[in-house]
């Protein structure tokens, strides 16, 4: 008996140390929660720069101004921002949230820190000048950045993936600080990689990164909320349960004609040159701005919205005006977006869902519009990003009440239900992937081809027949012009043109144009999907100028594996 006591006890003390062992940090592990301390730091300060060269110095300047300043404001700050992208971010793209859940899924993240400079001074001309954005895009780009190449110079005491850990930790300071809502910065960095799944392990360089962005940036601008939703009755009953699974019907639907809105503004690049798309942008958004002004006495449809929702609370408006309001706000979110400007959706989801929430209330005819609001933000915020814990958190902590976070979460359920998996983030994935999957999520640049020959527009059917198709055993030629793309000529265009009118056609003349180009910024999964679509085997790759760069073939994409051996060391 004693024997047998002796056995237990020892393995019960062995079991003891080995559970207090478990609990011992790795080498690298106080190194990791050092750096997230010092990467949210830095991004708060970055981001309390920004927010105030944004707001103080520009848009608040901006919004006291005349009506034909604030008209040509939004113009002015498409164009500023696309000269400084091109020019300080040398060709820098005006993405920035879904450059972080694109960098997230990549095998090696890359987010240049020399283009942060470029995408913050973007994101202050478009923002700062009307654009219909939201300043948390730059800021979690800012942050992920700053996350990215931390671990970059401190890669001796971390692992390799250690990189995505601060490059999330980055992102939540950022989003903690712009909206000084640290627990929300902690869940959307986690919650945006993936539309049914949470990157987990993340968690705790997160948690660490986002108070201390939180701390310094509260210690420099204060702790005022970016929305007031307004005061709240918090004596919560079944109906205002009911109200919120009702406003998540009504948001899911919105959340979802929204997101699709999103995708084909953003695919906009793919069909116009840049000019085109800032010109147009430029005249739509003067015009929503002077709309705005004489419906409502002042430009709703400039800047992140926050305008828009203090106007709700200034008394009551009819159905009709907060209906008109909505539609001006998405109106000018798509044109911004479609017209290249740099921000985030974000805010502009955000503030939709509380016009969404003022105009349902209204329709109920309830007492307290203000519980209706709050949640038609979590409702359409949550279905927008497919975020729902993001959303729900950002409520709790915006409005410091807890009564709200039931009816809020009902409402947040509703609307993922009803939205499906549709969402405003270009880069979302459903959950995890497998090895395939993430090697679609390379870089078009490891499939492409620079060395193509090309045609000139003024040869001959016949010469591009013999000397490209025949000779070079090629079904389809890229038609250039002095380094100009043209269009794409082959096989097919052969078929509709007879024998005897092959030395009297030029290649100009029966080129396919309709093809879309696809960028060096790509990933292999977009030039699939594109291929699929177009029911081609190649894409041309050109610059946002149209000069031609090289093509992207599905031979070279299926050879996968050797694709990720060349690419391992970029």
């Amino acid at each position: 008996m004693q024997a047998l006591q002796a056995l237990l006890g020892g393995r019960i003390a062995r079991s003891g140390v080995e559970l207090l062992a478990s609990f011992r940090p790795r080498r690298a592990f106080p190194a990791m929660m050092v750096l997230s301390i010092a990467t949210g730091a830095m991004v708060g300060l970055l981001v309390a720069g920004f927010e105030q060269l944004t707001v103080e110095v520009l848009l608040d300047r901006l919004l006291d101004g005349p009506l034909w300043w604030q008209a040509a404001a939004p113009s002015v700050g498409l164009i500023a921002a696309a000269a400084i992208l091109r020019y300080l971010g040398r060709g820098a793209s005006s993405a920035t949230s879904d450059e972080y859940v694109r960098a997230f899924h990549e095998r090696h993240p890359r987010l240049p820190l020399s283009q942060l400079p470029a995408k913050l001074l973007a994101g202050v001309a478009t923002i700062g000048l009307g654009g219909s954005m939201g300043l948390e895009g730059p800021s979690v780009y800012a942050g992920a950045a700053v996350g990215n190449s931390t671990q970059g110079l401190f890669a001796r005491w971390l692992r390799r993936e250690e990189t995505k850990m601060l490059l999330t930790a980055g992102a939540a300071a950022g989003i903690a600080a712009v909206f000084k809502t640290p627990a929300t910065g902690v869940i959307f960095a986690l919650e945006a990689p993936y539309r049914d799944d949470v990157a987990r392990r993340a968690l705790l360089p997160a948690l660490l990164a986002s108070a201390s962005g939180y701390l310094v940036y509260v210690a420099a601008l204060g702790t005022d909320p970016v929305i007031d939703l307004g005061s709240h009755d918090t004596d919560l009953s079944i109906i205002h349960l009911g109200g919120g699974a009702l406003l998540g019907l009504v948001a899911g639907l919105g959340g979802r004609g929204f997101a699709w809105l999103v995708r084909r503004a953003k695919a906009l690049e793919q069909q116009f040159r840049l000019a085109t798309r800032v010109l147009v942008g430029g005249v739509v958004l003067a015009g929503l701005a002077v709309a705005t002004d004489a419906v409502f006495d002042q430009p709703l449809s400039l800047g992140p919205g926050v305008e828009a929702t203090q106007w709700l609370q200034g008394g009551e408006h009819t159905l009709l005006l907060i209906g008109g309001l909505l539609a001006f706000r998405v109106a000018a979110t798509l044109t911004t977006v479609g017209a290249g400007g740099a921000g985030g959706l974000f805010i502009p989801l955000a503030v939709q869902g509380v016009i969404v929430g003022s105009f349902v209330g209204q329709a109920l005819g309830v007492a307290d519009i203000g519980l209706y609001r709050t949640l038609g933000l979590a409702a359409f915020l949550g279905a927008g990003y497919r975020a729902p814990i993001t959303a729900v958190m950002f409520v709790a902590e915006s409005t410091g009440t807890s009564a709200f976070v039931v009816p809020a979460l009902i409402a947040a359920a509703v609307s993922q239900i009803v939205t499906g998996p549709n969402s405003v983030a270009s880069y979302q994935l459903d959950k995890r992937e497998g090895v395939v999957e993430r090697r679609l999520a390379l870089p078009l640049t490891a499939a492409l081809t620079t060395d193509t020959l090309t045609v000139p527009p003024d040869a001959t059917v016949s010469e591009l027949v013999y000397i490209h198709l025949l000779g070079r055993r090629e079904r389809e030629v890229p038609v250039v012009d002095g380094g100009t793309y043209i269009g794409m000529c082959g096989l097919e265009q052969m078929s509709s043109l007879e024998r005897g009118h092959w030395n009297d056609t030029l290649v100009a003349e029966v080129a396919r144009r309709n093809l879309p180009t696809a960028r060096p910024s790509w990933t292999l999964r977009d030039a699939v999907s594109q291929m699929d679509a177009h029911d081609t085997d190649q894409l041309p790759v050109t610059d946002d100028d149209g000069t031609f760069i090289g093509v992207v073939r599905v031979d070279d994409i299926l050879r996968l594996d050797e694709i990720l051996d060349e690419t391992e060391g970029v």
